[in-house]
């Protein structure tokens, strides 16, 4: 059953770009590789700037349709789940972007088609 419609995932963009850019400083993130510190932080930053440019109604500028905001998502949930393998994050650092990178898939899976008019 898809019910995340492209309203409730604008409001949900926001806060997870906040908390991707200041979650990794409150929890610690970096002591199995700095750059657990510093992907998230640097994601969050980039997923605030797609949020502010995506073509949706809390989206300031407009100018990505929102199946590439989309498209963006799976693709970060993809490198968050492979990150704690490819560089070697533990315990941590590792469960944080385990459980960030599932987050989102199940977001993006839950996703519900708009209705053409």
């Amino acid at each position: 059953m898809k019910f995340v419609t492209k309203r409730i995932h604008a409001f949900l963009d926001y806060p997870v770009a906040f908390a991707l850019m200041a979650l990794p400083f409150l929890l610690g993130l970096g002591s199995s590789n700095p750059l657990a510190l510093q992907l998230s932080v640097v994601v969050g930053v980039a997923a605030l700037a797609l949020t502010l440019l995506t073509d949706h109604h809390l989206g300031v500028f407009r100018v990505i349709p929102y199946k590439y905001h989309l498209l963006v998502d799976f693709l970060v949930a993809v490198v968050f789940i492979l990150a704690p393998f490819v560089l070697s994050f533990e315990g941590l650092d590792g469960y944080y972007y385990w459980i960030n990178g599932v987050a989102v898939l199940i977001v993006v899976s839950l996703h519900k088609p708009e209705v053409s008019n």
